[in-house]
C-alpha cells in the first residue's frame, strides 16, 4: 500500500476526464471531514484479447449498495459507471491496472448529515502490482491476531465499503507492522475470527475449505465469493461457519483473499507455523484456477471479465 505509483494522465470526475493533478476536493468537504464516502477496488487484467476488468458489475453493484446504506444519492447508473471505468482504462492506455471508484459527500453544509451537499463521483485507475511483497506472498506471509477487533453488527454497516470504516483497518494493519508482521487477523466482538485488515480469510482443515459467514463484522468480498465458486467448480468441500481463534493455529492451510491481495497464503499466525509453513495444495489449486480465470484462459468463467474497448477522449477536460 505504501508504494508510490506512476500517475496516469486522467481521472474520471462527474462524467468527464480531468488531469490527474486536477482531481481535487475541498478540505472542508464532508467526505474529508467525516469520511462520508464509499469506494471500490477493482482489478483490470492483461489477457490475450486485451485488458479486461474482473467482476466489474459485481463491484459496481456493491458500490451502489454502499451508497444506499449510507443514504448517498448515486447520480449515475451502473451502466454509466461501467462505461466510465472501461473508457478510463482505455484513455490512459493501461493494459492492466487497479480501479478506484469513489462517491463522496462534497463541500456545502458543515453538519454530518450534509443534506443538499453535492455528491462527487470519481474513478481513478493506475498500474499497481501485488499488494503484498510478491516473494513473501508466494512463500506465505507471517501474520498475527490483532489487538483491535472488528466493529459489532449494528454499529458500522460492514456490508458497506466506506472510507470511514478503514480507520479500524488502519489500526489493525499498523498493529501488525509495529510487531513485525506483514498483516493481522481481526476478531469479531464475540471473539470469533472475522477478517484481515482489508482481506477475507479462509482456512483448510482435513481437505475442507472453511470461511467465516457474513455476520455483520466482515465485508462480503467479491474475491471471496469468486473463491467459493471456484472451490465448488473444483469439487473442494466447502463450509461457511464461525471460526474460533484456535482454528487458525491448527489449520492445515490459511490464506487471505481480496481484490488487491488476490489469494495470499499465510505461513504463520502469532509465530505458530501453519501446516508445513509453505503454500498448501488446496490454496495452490485455487490460486492457479483464479489466475487462469482473470487472465482469460478459462472459457467457463469468461463472464467474470469485461473487455476494455476503445475509450472516448472527446469529453476530456482541458
Amino acid at each position: 500500500m505504501g508504494k508510490s505509483i506512476s500517475a496516469p494522465e486522467f481521472i474520471w470526475h462527474n462524467g468527464r476526464h480531468v488531469r490527474w493533478a486536477d482531481a481535487q476536493v475541498h478540505v472542508l468537504s464532508v467526505g474529508v471531514q467525516f469520511g462520508s464516502s464509499v469506494f471500490e477496488g477493482i482489478r483490470c487484467y492483461a489477457t490475450d484479447a486485451g485488458p479486461a476488468v474482473f467482476r466489474l458489475r459485481e463491484h459496481l453493484r456493491r458500490l451502489q449498495d454502499s451508497c444506499r446504506i449510507y443514504r448517498i444519492d448515486l447520480p449515475y447508473s451502473l451502466e454509466a459507471l461501467e462505461r466510465a471505468c472501461l473508457d478510463l482504462v482505455a484513455a490512459n492506455g493501461l493494459e492492466q491496472c487497479y480501479l478506484r471508484p469513489m462517491v463522496m459527500r462534497g463541500y456545502g453544509d458543515m453538519g454530518m448529515a450534509a443534506i443538499g451537499n453535492p455528491v462527487e463521483t470519481y474513478i481513478a485507475a493506475w498500474q499497481w502490482g501485488s499488494y503484498l511483497d510478491q516473494s513473501a506472498a508466494d512463500r506465505g506471509i507471517d501474520v498475527c491476531v490483532s489487538s483491535w477487533n472488528r466493529p459489532a453488527p449494528n454499529t458500522f454497516p460492514a456490508l458497506a465499503k466506506s472510507a470511514g470504516h478503514y480507520n479500524n483497518a488502519t489500526l489493525i494493519k499498523l498493529d501488525a507492522i509495529a510487531n513485525g508482521f506483514a498483516e493481522a487477523i481481526a476478531l469479531s466482538p464475540d471473539g470469533m475470527v472475522s477478517e484481515g485488515s482489508g482481506q477475507n480469510i479462509f482456512a483448510v482443515r482435513d481437505g475442507v475449505l472453511v470461511t467465516p459467514p457474513v455476520d455483520g463484522s466482515i465485508l462480503s468480498g467479491i474475491t471471496r465469493s469468486a473463491v467459493i465458486a471456484i472451490a465448488r467448480d473444483l469439487g473442494i468441500a466447502f463450509e461457511q461457519q464461525p471460526m474460533p481463534r484456535e482454528l487458525l493455529y491448527v489449520a492445515d492451510e490459511l490464506f487471505f483473499t481480496g481484490t488487491a491481495t488476490e489469494i495470499a497464503p499465510i505461513a504463520s499466525v502469532d509465530h505458530i507455523r501453519i501446516g508445513d509453513g509453505a503454500i498448501g495444495p488446496v490454496t495452490r489449486r485455487l490460486r492457479a484456477a483464479f489466475h487462469e480465470i482473470v487472465h482469460g484462459r478459462d472459457a467457463g468463467r469468461r463472464d467474470w471479465l469485461t473487455p476494455v474497448i476503445a475509450g472516448k477522449r472527446e469529453y476530456v477536460d482541458g
